[in-house]
């Protein structure tokens, strides 16, 4: 069944910065959530992984409701926040294994499972240089790399490649859509028309009112 957003709102006051959006993924589909900027792309992933609550409808997983961020992981939602969220004291083989290692069942080959995820996305040869020593472009795919060593059910991505050029974006879009041939259900907010054309259906935001521009087949 995947990740179901059915009729969410979010508003914030009198301003609805996500409003009446259905969206459903199944696994083995990767969306594109598409606009400009504070057309409430971010918002509309951050209710899907369970970081904020609707003001109305619902976000349910298999068809169950999530209830919030810890049930959300517990489920296998995985973020990819446009920020990265990186550890800079860290390396990039450290970063993306550190969360593979607070998981029992996945600590045993986190070091091969983080390495392969590096390779993914091309930026293997850069594991064991600390997150500070990297570009904007390599921290970002580190960021991708650590969400795809997860093999979570869902994986949200907010603008996984807005500071990569076009081999590298292209290689995070194949890497993306390795994962969802894996079996997740994958959305990608982006702002970047080639990048979402690659993608097997386009929800376009425009101030939080839905349109799809290319439906899902």
């Amino acid at each position: 069944m995947g990740l179901c957003a059915e009729a969410v709102t979010v508003r914030y006051g009198a301003t609805a910065a996500v409003d009446a959006v259905t969206l459903q993924v199944a696994p083995g589909q990767l969306v594109a959530v598409t606009g400009p900027s504070g057309a409430g792309k971010t918002t509309l992933l951050s209710a899907c992984a369970g970081m904020l609550a609707p003001t109305a409808g619902s976000v349910t997983l298999a068809g169950t409701p999530v209830t919030g961020r810890d049930d959300a992981v517990a489920r296998g939602i995985v973020l990819i926040p446009q920020g990265n969220a990186l550890a800079a004291v860290l390396t990039a083989l450290e970063n993306v294994a550190i969360a593979l290692l607070a998981d029992r069942a996945k600590i045993t080959g986190a070091r091969e499972t983080a390495m392969a995820a590096l390779t993914a996305v091309g930026v293997d040869d850069a594991a064991e240089q600390l997150i500070d020593e990297l570009s904007g472009g390599q921290q970002q795919r580190v960021a991708v790399a650590r969400a795809l060593a997860a093999h979570g059910s869902v994986l949200l991505a907010d603008e996984p490649t807005s500071e990569l050029d076009t081999t590298n974006r292209d290689r995070v879009i194949a890497a993306l859509r390795a994962e969802a041939r894996r079996g997740a259900a994958v959305i990608i907010a982006t702002h970047d028309p080639e990048a979402a054309e690659q993608c097997d259906a386009e929800l376009h935001l425009d101030q939080g009112t839905p349109t799809w521009n290319r439906d899902q087949r």
